[in-house]
C-alpha cells in the first residue's frame, strides 16, 4: 500500500511541471492596413523615422534597410535622392514594459481530498491511489507560476511627397513572451507586408514562430 502512495505524491508535481513547460507556442499578430495606393510603377520612396526618438540610430536603419527590400519586391525603386523621392515612407515600432500573468496549475483545488474514495489515513484524514497528501503539498495544492507578456506594434505610413497626400497606414501588433526587438521587428514586417498593400479597411491575422532559444 506505501507504494501506492509514494506514486501518487510523486505524480501530483510531476505533471504539473509538465502542464507548465508548453509555452512555446506561435503568437498571432494582428494587421490592420487603409491604402489608396496606385499600382507600383517605379515610384520612388525614401524612409524615415516616424518617432523621433529613433531617428539616426542603426538599430532603425536597420529596419528600415528591411523594409526597404520588401517596398523594392513589390515594385516601388528607392530614391537615390530622398529629396527627390515619389513616396515618403514613415515607420515607428515600440515594445511596452509587459504585464505580469499568473497560471496555476495541480490538483486537489475544488476538493483538497479529491473525493471520498482510497482509505483514511493518520488523524480519519483520507488519502489513496493517487491522492497527495495535504499536510506534505498544503490544501488544494497546485504549482503556480508567473510570465510576462510583452504587446508590440509597427506602424507604417506612405505619403505622396508632392502633395503630403497618404495613400497608406498600416499596423502590425502582436503579444509575446519576448521583449526583444531584434525578434520582434523582422517579424512584424513580415506581417505588414504579408499580401501588401490588401485591401482597403481589410484587419487581418498572421502566425509569428516562436523565439528560437539558444
Amino acid at each position: 500500500m506505501n507504494s501506492f502512495k509514494k506514486i501518487g505524491l510523486i505524480a501530483a508535481p510531476a505533471l504539473a511541471l509538465v502542464a507548465l513547460s508548453g509555452c512555446a507556442t506561435p503568437f498571432k499578430a494582428d494587421v490592420a492596413r487603409f491604402q489608396q495606393l496606385p499600382a507600383p510603377a517605379g515610384q520612388s520612396f525614401t524612409i524615415v523615422a516616424d518617432d523621433p526618438r529613433l531617428a539616426g540610430g542603426l538599430e532603425f536603419s536597420q529596419y528600415a534597410q528591411m523594409v526597404g527590400q520588401r517596398l523594392a519586391q513589390t515594385g516601388y525603386v528607392p530614391a537615390t535622392d530622398p529629396a527627390a523621392a515619389d513616396l515618403i515612407v514613415r515607420v515607428a515600432y515600440n515594445v511596452d514594459n509587459g504585464r505580469e500573468k499568473v497560471r496555476s496549475t495541480g490538483f486537489g483545488a475544488a476538493d483538497p481530498y479529491f473525493g471520498g474514495w482510497g482509505w483514511r489515513g493518520r488523524w480519519g484524514r483520507p488519502w489513496g491511489y493517487g491522492f497527495y497528501d495535504p499536510w506534505l503539498f498544503g490544501p488544494g495544492y497546485s504549482d503556480v507560476s508567473s510570465y510576462t507578456v510583452y504587446t508590440s506594434d509597427l506602424s507604417m505610413k506612405i505619403d505622396r511627397a508632392a502633395d503630403n497626400r497618404r495613400l497608406f497606414e498600416g499596423r502590425a501588433s502582436a503579444q509575446s513572451l519576448s521583449n526583444r526587438l531584434t525578434y520582434l521587428v523582422p517579424n512584424l514586417i513580415d506581417a505588414m507586408f504579408t499580401g501588401f498593400p490588401g485591401q482597403n479597411g481589410e484587419d487581418v491575422k498572421i502566425t509569428l514562430p516562436p523565439e528560437k532559444k539558444g
